[in-house]
């Protein structure tokens, strides 16, 4: 419960609003590899008899989280645009998201990059900070 009307376990409201873009932004990150992985056309070839067995959750795993993690965004976007500006909001959700999405490009899937890339990233980084510190 908010104590006081401004704080929430030692947290100050407009901290949570960070933590609910930060969410957002990760579920913004898982959502785009779903669509990465998902087979649209596989899906109309799926039965029920499929969801016992792991090639059938293969094909509906990234559609539940096409779904799940969209949702997830939109709902903790809009928590975090209660207290942020929606300008700032969108700017450090959409920084976060692609820093998000290259490091698991770079750790995950093993793509390759530059050091214009992490100078670009680093830059993208600090804009955060600064919009942060600002907000």
């Amino acid at each position: 419960m908010i104590a006081g009307g401004n704080s929430w376990n030692g947290l100050k409201i407009n901290d949570m609003a960070w933590i609910y873009l930060l969410i957002a932004a990760v579920f913004e990150v898982v959502w785009t590899f779903s669509l990465k992985f998902m087979r649209v056309a596989d899906l109309r070839t799926i039965r029920l008899q499929a969801l016992f067995h792991r090639e059938g959750w293969l094909i509906l795993g990234p559609f539940l989280g096409y779904i799940v993690f969209g949702v997830g965004n939109i709902v903790f976007f809009s928590l975090a645009m209660r207290q942020i500006p929606a300008a700032t909001a969108l700017a450090v959700w959409m920084g976060l998201t692609l820093l998000g999405v290259k490091l698991v490009d770079v750790l995950g899937f093993k793509e390759p990059y530059n050091g214009w890339q992490l100078l670009y990233m680093g830059l993208i980084l600090i804009g955060i900070i600064g919009l942060k510190r600002g907000g």
